[in-house]
């Protein structure tokens, strides 16, 4: 079925393999069995994530976020099908990797507004559609090439016109409507470019503008639910 199958990762809760699946460049997340939980629970929980995982892409597709298309999902292989995208970098890498050489360039400066302000708006998008990612991080989102070039080089990812974001890793999404959820889920994102990205502290406060600027509803729910969750991580950390 699949050809040339390659392990590319491991993480906490699933292998990734690369391959090659109906001629197509393909990413196999396989989620393995947990022995400390009893086998039934095991595989109770993990065909409810493989669902909402599917789930979550497949209404990506509707809402106009661009994720990698779904070819297959294998319950019985506990494995999800989906697009590989060769020619792409993680938003955490492309900042890292030009921080160290231009951190000073105004061009740099420039591009990472403008993608501040797409990943505002595609969060926003997912929330407008019910939809929680759960695990908002740059490395879960991806600088795609439209048109594939051969430069090797960073300064490709300047190249705006030519680079589409996209969402990966749904593992922990879920459908809800609770501006709660969904003012976890900016608070997760915030705590992950403090952590990530603390040359550049005022990143989540651009990205937020746009993710309100680009509503067309009222979101004064979600922004007060929001600062009530940062206001009580907050008081966790100095509690400790």
């Amino acid at each position: 079925m699949c050809e040339n199958l390659k392990i590319l990762k491991q993480g906490a809760e699933a292998k990734l393999y690369i391959c090659e699946y109906l001629g197509r460049p393909t990413l196999i997340k396989e989620r393995f069995k947990k022995n400390y939980r009893h086998p039934d629970l095991d595989t109770s929980i993990t065909k409810e994530r493989i669902k909402n995982e599917a789930r979550s892409i497949v209404r990506c597709k509707s809402a106009g976020v661009r994720t990698p298309a779904l070819y297959l999902v294998d319950f019985d292989r506990r494995r999800i099908y989906m697009e590989h995208f060769q020619h792409s970098i993680t938003v955490k890498d492309f900042i890292i990797n030009l921080t160290k050489s231009n951190s000073n360039n105004k061009e740099f400066t420039n591009s990472l507004d403008i993608y501040a302000v797409k990943i505002g708006k595609t969060v926003r998008k997912l929330h407008d559609n019910n939809i929680i990612h759960g695990d908002l991080t740059t490395s879960n989102m991806l600088l795609v090439e439209k048109d594939p070039t051969s430069s090797v080089n960073d300064s490709k990812w300047l190249n705006h016109d030519n680079v589409d974001l996209v969402m990966i890793d749904f593992g922990l999404s879920y459908i809800d409507s609770s501006a709660e959820d969904k003012g976890v889920d900016l608070y997760v994102l915030e705590r992950a470019l403090i952590s990530t990205h603390n040359d550049y502290p005022d990143l989540f406060s651009k990205i937020f503008d746009a993710y309100k600027s680009s509503s067309k509803s009222n979101i004064k729910e979600i922004v007060n639910k929001y600062e009530d969750v940062r206001a009580r991580g907050r008081k966790r950390t100095m509690v400790g």
